[in-house]
């Protein structure tokens, strides 16, 4: 009876850590409330112009901040101490939460007031995510780092399923937006408390002046990094090409005849298979050829959605997008070790703020992407073609960057 026990203490061994149980925890609570908040938000936006357009323009507000501000986030999550610096940005959330409830109360019916509140939440988002990506090779060893990720992971999803139900419970039973509002508020609070209570492991780092060419630094870095630089562009291309939910209420209400229910359960699966993987990975880690891994799971992913962009089957399309969210949740594991164990303390914040905005331009464009060829070709050519897309990268990419194949789940920072 001592090796399951054991077994299972080892599946959760990353707990073991009070600071990135605290982490954690604040990470979860602001996903939550920032989740919620965009659910009321999205209502809000679209009863008061009635228009989708103007939907579009929620998500660009948010956006935006980041590609202008990533190179002065980055450096700023390397200059200063990311436990302060994230509690700083969580009392942000906070703010912009009673910004957003205050408009609420005083019955705004003009979308202009929550665009600037909008902005200024996607310039707080911009500091504070290189800060906490950063954070979390501070507070557990390297050899519990996949661990962590893993349970990191999990946390993550289970905010993002759990927050815009909540949201959209709360927003129906106050017959408004101003009670969600007021619980993210409170939400992002708790998560700055949290965040107080973090302390890193590592000494602390010395601050580099400011100048272009440390704020460029990050930049430098992946370049001269291939291995990083494979990581981080086949994510891009690959979620890019594969981004196939965005064209799930077409698929809800045309193609698998479900109505919006459907669409709830569609919308819903990758989150379910990403979450299950994650807490796989974390209780039987991944082995040695992490970046081979990485590949196969790519390639996986492509695969998972052509044959979700083939079925006539609810059942298969539910599964299919689980198989989409197992597999992508394997490549994000590996890609974060790759990309944080792989990268020297003083440099992380900067390398991924670098990386927020690949991801965040997979996503987006992605999108944009699927949502064009759909005009042209029609829905289902668009899925399969962007998973075709996804394979032909995974194997070109595996071509261009052997150190890619060759990466094992141990990675030393270059000096």
């Amino acid at each position: 009876m001592a090796a399951p026990e054991n077994s299972r203490a080892a599946g959760r061994v990353a707990f073991t850590y009070p600071s990135f149980v605290f982490f954690q925890s604040a990470r979860f609570f602001i996903i939550l409330a920032t989740e919620m908040q965009s659910v009321a938000v999205g209502w809000q936006v679209y009863e008061i112009t009635k228009k989708p357009l103007a939907l579009g323009l929620v998500g660009l507000a948010q956006f935006l901040p980041g590609v202008f501000l990533f190179l002065l986030s980055g450096h700023a999550a390397d200059r200063y101490e990311r436990r302060k610096l994230l509690f700083l940005c969580y009392c942000g959330f906070a703010t912009c939460s009673g910004l957003l409830l205050f408009l609420a109360l005083r019955g705004a019916h003009s979308v202009y007031p929550i665009y600037a509140v909008l902005i200024l939440l996607g310039i707080v988002r911009s500091m504070s995510g290189p800060a906490s990506r950063a954070l979390l090779p501070q507070l557990v060893p390297e050899k519990d780092y996949m661990n962590a990720v893993a349970w990191a992971s999990s946390i993550f999803q289970s905010a993002v399923v759990l927050g815009p139900s909540l949201g959209g419970i709360v927003y129906a039973a106050a017959r408004g937006p101003a009670a969600v509002y007021a619980l993210s508020c409170v939400t992002a609070a708790t998560a700055a408390v949290s965040a107080l209570r973090i302390k890193t492991q590592t000494a602390p780092r010395s601050r580099e002046p400011v100048s272009w060419m440390t704020m460029l630094a990050g930049l430098h870095y992946i370049r001269r990094e291939k291995l990083i630089l494979g990581a981080i562009s086949l994510d891009l291309f690959g979620v890019l090409l594969g981004g196939a939910v965005a064209l799930l209420p077409v698929y809800a209400r045309e193609i698998l005849l479900t109505g919006p229910w459907g669409l709830g359960l569609l919308r819903s699966a990758p989150a379910v298979g990403a979450g299950v993987m994650a807490i796989c990975v974390a209780h039987k880690p991944l082995g040695r050829r992490a970046g081979a891994l990485m590949l196969w799971c790519v390639a996986g992913f492509g695969a998972a959605t052509i044959i979700f962009g083939l079925s006539r089957s609810l059942v298969i399309s539910l599964l299919a997008l689980c198989m989409v969210g197992a597999t992508d949740m394997v490549s994000v594991i590996v890609r974060q070790m790759i990309i944080q164990l792989g990268t020297p303390d003083e440099m992380r914040g900067r390398v991924n703020a670098v990386e927020m905005i690949f991801i965040g331009a997979s996503n987006e464009l992605g999108q944009f992407e699927s949502g064009l060829t759909a005009q042209w070709f029609g829905a289902v050519t668009a899925v399969v073609l962007g998973g075709l897309g996804t394979l032909v990268v995974t194997a070109v990419w595996a071509w261009c960057f052997p150190e890619l194949r060759r990466a094992e789940q141990r990675v030393t920072p270059a000096s």
